[in-house]
């Protein structure tokens, strides 16, 4: 790890005697299941030991088994249909480029079977009889491969631009590939015999297409889309007969449909709503009769829903504001819940503060919403915006230490969803595409008025903190909005437009045109929107945090914001993380880039205290 920080120009105030002291952060976080296929036991990652790992546990033992996976983080992991291998994704050096290896339950036989070279490998599944993954590997483009577990076999099903596999029929004679750029996707239906390709579901001109699965006879496809509404939704393509129009299977008008885990026998579908706001419900979904149960939902936050493969187990990672991530199992018959893990409730475990929700106005009228995090105690506090990534993500009442420990310091925290969020829609999505991101950083504006006006902060305690598109959001705001907030993090942040397209992998850079713009045709829009563009105009502390290893926003993104603060003199700080890539994996480095984030937001929101009335 790599630090260095400037001594800050501005007058510190006295500090409180007794400051108030950060929150315990939790022994470790359990999430990513994969059920054995008889439902007997759950491999799972944890981070109790540090950095990410596969643990084992039968799902009435009191202990779990960790996995000899290596030293290198773990970031998916999937049980084969025959129950004789696990299948891992691992980042190595914590960076955006991965391997797929595979080790027996026991871990024995460990070896890689994809991502070699520059490819980056990803894992759609398996075939439903046997150990055959299905796997996406990406470079200049994207190639859907059949590999056997046990021999490393390899057969290339289809190569193309923007193309993920999603699905194969069981006889492997057609695939289901998903193509093209961020909200703008499609699936295509493969005749792997022939080549021949063609497009499922008619083109409507607007939203996306991501999730996929064939029924289990091959001759039906279900998908999750929002290319039929504003919200997604569950349709099913029946493939004898194209020109019908999907038929919609599972659909909300308050809640956006999330996460589709459908079980291999093609009995029934487990669904996550994502309600306004970004609370989670469950639901299950009788794909035989179309009826539709409500399960009792563990958490705020439900994700990573997975059936074992006879279709009778449940397994999904729960969290809420003061519940850290743990693995839960859901009886189908029944809808009973019980934690993977024994002694886990669904209730406060680590103390801290649950937040409220907020609405306000864009200053064109859009309609916004965020989470507010309160100090005890009354008000106006030292406040942060944190921004979130993506920006095709969302701001959810889920696990988050940086917040609790923040509120625990006395800053209050407001975490918003600014246009291009995901979870309200796809307009909503779509709205800071391309000359749109200028709404998107007005709204971060907005967001600090409302909170002035509302009497949560007093002018001058203001800060904003984000990672990957949020670090980007931090930045841009404070060259577009100087003297509105006093300080800054930014972590993984694009600080250029135009080094962020010539440095990061060629299929992330390609995936982004129809998000930010074309680097040759939208180049003057870029170059304006990029905050080192006009960087002359930040002249408040900033903390710059980044992955050593990063290669989707390159750390070099950072670096460049280092040297021309300083070359100006600007109070700031450097933070890079060795071992790490994009997200930040191993325990420790979270913890720095936690202590880091939260010493140097009190300690400038605090100091401008001493200017202000």
């Amino acid at each position: 790890m790599i630090v260095r920080t400037e001594v800050p120009r501005t007058v510190l105030r006295t500090r409180p005697a007794s400051p108030r002291p950060a929150l315990p952060v939790p022994v470790g976080e359990d999430y990513r299941p994969a059920p054995s296929p008889d439902g007997r036991r759950v491999a799972y990652l944890s981070d109790q030991g540090g950095s990410p790992r596969v643990w084992v546990r039968d799902i009435d033992a009191a202990e779990a088994v960790a996995l000899p996976t290596g030293d290198e983080p773990v970031l998916a992991l999937s049980w084969s249909p025959d129950g004789r291998w696990l299948a891992c994704v691992v980042a190595p050096g914590g960076a955006p480029r991965t391997e797929l290896w595979v080790l027996r339950p026991d871990g024995s036989r460990r070896r890689q079977v994809a991502g070699f070279g520059r490819r980056s490998a990803a894992l759609a599944g398996w075939l439903p009889d046997g150990a055959v993954l299905m796997v996406t590997e990406t470079d200049e483009q994207g190639r859907a491969v059949l590999v056997d577990a046990g021999t490393g076999h390899r057969r290339v099903l289809a190569e193309g631009d923007l193309l993920t596999l999603l699905d194969v029929t069981p006889d492997a004679g057609a695939a289901l590939l998903r193509r093209g750029p961020r909200n703008a996707r499609w699936l295509e239906l493969l005749d792997v015999a022939t080549g021949e390709r063609r497009r499922l579901l008619p083109d409507t001109g607007r939203g996306s297409t991501d999730q996929g699965w064939f029924g289990p006879d091959g001759t039906t496809v279900l998908a999750r889309t929002d290319a039929f509404s504003e919200l997604a939704a569950l349709v099913r393509v029946d493939l004898s007969r194209p020109e019908r129009t999907p038929t919609r299977l599972a659909g909300r008008p308050d809640a956006e449909l999330e996460q589709v885990a459908p079980s291999a026998d093609g009995r029934r579908a487990a669904l996550l709503w994502n309600t306004y706001g970004g609370r989670s419900e469950l639901s299950l979904l009788d794909l035989t009769d179309g009826v539709q149960r409500v399960v009792t939902a563990p958490g705020e936050v439900c994700d990573d829903a997975v059936f074992a493969a006879g279709g009778d187990l449940l397994c999904l990672t729960a969290q809420g504001p003061v519940q850290p991530r743990e693995v839960w199992l859901v009886d189908p018959p029944t809808g009973g819940l019980r934690p993977l893990r024994p002694g886990t409730t669904a209730t406060a475990t680590t103390g801290g503060v649950a937040p409220q929700l907020v609405d306000l106005r864009a200053p064109d009228g859009l309609p916004l919403s965020g989470w507010l995090y309160r100090p005890a105690g009354p008000g106006p506090w030292p406040t942060a915006i944190s921004l979130h990534g993506g920006p095709e993500a969302q701001e959810r009442p889920g696990y988050n230490p940086l917040f609790q420990a923040l509120v625990a310091q006395g800053v209050a925290v407001f975490a918003p969803n600014v246009r291009g969020s995901s979870g309200f829609g796809r307009s909503f999505v779509a709205a800071d595409n391309l000359a749109g991101r200028y709404g998107a950083i007005a709204d971060v504006a907005a967001c600090a008025e409302y909170l002035v006006d509302a009497g949560v902060v007093r002018p001058g305690q203001l800060g904003c903190l984000g990672r990957s598109y949020g670090g980007y959001l931090v930045l841009a705001v404070l060259v577009n909005f100087p003297g509105l907030f006093a300080a800054g993090v930014a972590e993984c942040g694009i600080s250029d437009f135009h080094t962020f397209y010539a440095g990061t992998e060629p299929w992330i850079a390609a995936a982004a045109v129809s998000k930010y713009g074309d680097p040759q045709r939208d180049a003057e829009l870029l170059r304006d929107l990029s905050p080192l563009t006009h960087i002359d105009r930040l002249d408040v502390p900033v903390l710059l945090i980044h992955g050593a290893n990063d290669t989707n926003v390159p750390a070099g993104e950072s670096a460049q914001v280092a040297r021309a603060l300083a070359a100006r003199d600007v109070p700031h700080g450097h933070l890079v993380l060795t071992g790490e890539g994009h997200d930040f994996l191993a325990r420790a480095n979270q913890e720095a880039a936690r202590t880091a984030t939260t010493a140097w937001l009190t300690r400038h929101l605090a100091a401008t205290v001493a200017t202000v009335g």
